[in-house]
C-alpha cells in the first residue's frame, strides 16, 4: 500500500504537536531577508497543506505540490475556507513542472527524505532551480542521518480518542534507509475499529551529498543550520535546514 493512502485522513490529528505556525513564521522571516521581494512561493511535498495554507493566509501566492492524492484531498478541504487558496498540484518532486517561476521554494518536515534514490534528489534540485525566479531562494529541511540511525529498532504509539497508531522502524546501514511500518486503527461510527497498514521509507542523506547536488543544479550561497536557528548544526541534530539561492 502506498505511503499516506490511509494515514492522510488521520495525519493532522496525529501531528497536533508539530509547531506549524512557528515554522511558517520562521519561513516568512527568511522571505523578508530575500534578495528579491517574495510574493509567490512553491511548497514542495506539501502533505495536507498546513504550511501552504498558513502562507496563503499571510498573503502569499502559493503553489503546493505533492505525490499523494489523499494528502492533496485533505489539503484542498483545509484550504476551502481561505479567501485565496493555494494552487495544489499532483506531482512527484522529481517531475515538478510549473507554468510560471516563483520567488521562493520551500520543502518542510523531511519531505526530501522520502526520495530514496540519488538521481531523484538531483533531478528535484534541478527542477526547483528552474522553477525559481533569479535571486529566489530554496529552503528545505531533512531528518539528519543521526536521527534516522537512532530510530533503528524503535516502536512508538500515537493515540487519540478515535485513532490509534503504532510505528515500528528499522534502519539499514547498507541502503541508508529507515523504514517505518505503520499500523493505523480508526474507530468507525458503529464503534468498531478498522485496521490499515502502510510502509514509509526515508533515506539518510549526508550534508556533503546534498550540498554537492545543490551546487551541480546551479545553486549558490548554500548554508546549513540547525532547525529554525542561525547556528551551525550540532552532531546530535535531528533536523537540518538548507538554504540556497538561484543567483541568475
Amino acid at each position: 500500500m502506498s505511503s499516506y493512502e490511509n494515514l492522510a485522513g488521520a495525519y493532522d490529528e496525529l501531528t497536533v504537536d508539530v509547531q506549524y505556525r512557528k515554522r511558517a513564521d520562521w519561513l516568512i522571516r527568511q522571505f523578508r531577508k530575500s534578495r528579491i521581494p517574495v510574493h509567490s512561493v512553491l511548497d514542495l511535498g506539501c502533505g495536507t497543506g498546513t504550511i501552504a495554507c498558513l502562507l496563503a493566509a499571510r498573503g502569499y501566492e502559493v503553489v503546493a505540490a505533492d505525490a499523494s492524492e489523499e494528502m492533496l484531498t485533505a489539503a484542498a478541504q483545509k484550504a476551502s475556507v481561505l479567501e485565496k487558496a493555494p494552487l495544489f498540484l499532483h506531482q512527484q518532486m522529481q517531475h515538478l513542472r510549473l507554468l510560471e517561476p516563483v520567488d521562493a521554494a520551500v520543502s518542510t518536515l523531511d519531505a526530501l527524505n522520502y526520495l530514496t534514490r540519488p538521481k531523484n534528489v538531483q533531478e528535484t534540485f534541478r527542477r526547483v532551480y528552474r522553477a525559481l525566479a533569479p535571486g529566489g531562494e530554496f529552503l528545505f529541511d531533512v531528518n539528519s542521518p543521526y536521527k534516522l540511525r537512532r530510530m533503528d529498532g524503535q516502536t512508538w504509539l500515537d493515540e487519540k480518542e478515535d485513532v490509534f497508531c503504532v510505528w515500528r522502524t528499522d534502519f539499514s546501514e547498507k541502503t541508508k534507509v529507515c523504514t517505518y511500518w505503520v499500523d493505523l486503527f480508526e474507530q468507525e461510527k458503529n464503534g468498531s475499529w478498522r485496521r490499515s497498514c502502510e510502509e514509509h521509507r526515508e533515506r539518510a542523506w549526508e550534508t556533503e551529498e546534498l550540498t554537492a547536488w545543490l551546487q551541480e543544479a546551479g545553486f549558490a550561497k548554500i548554508r546549513v543550520t540547525g532547525d529554525l536557528t542561525e547556528r551551525a548544526p550540532r552532531t546530535d541534530e535531528d533536523r537540518l535546514i538548507f538554504r540556497c539561492r538561484k543567483e541568475h
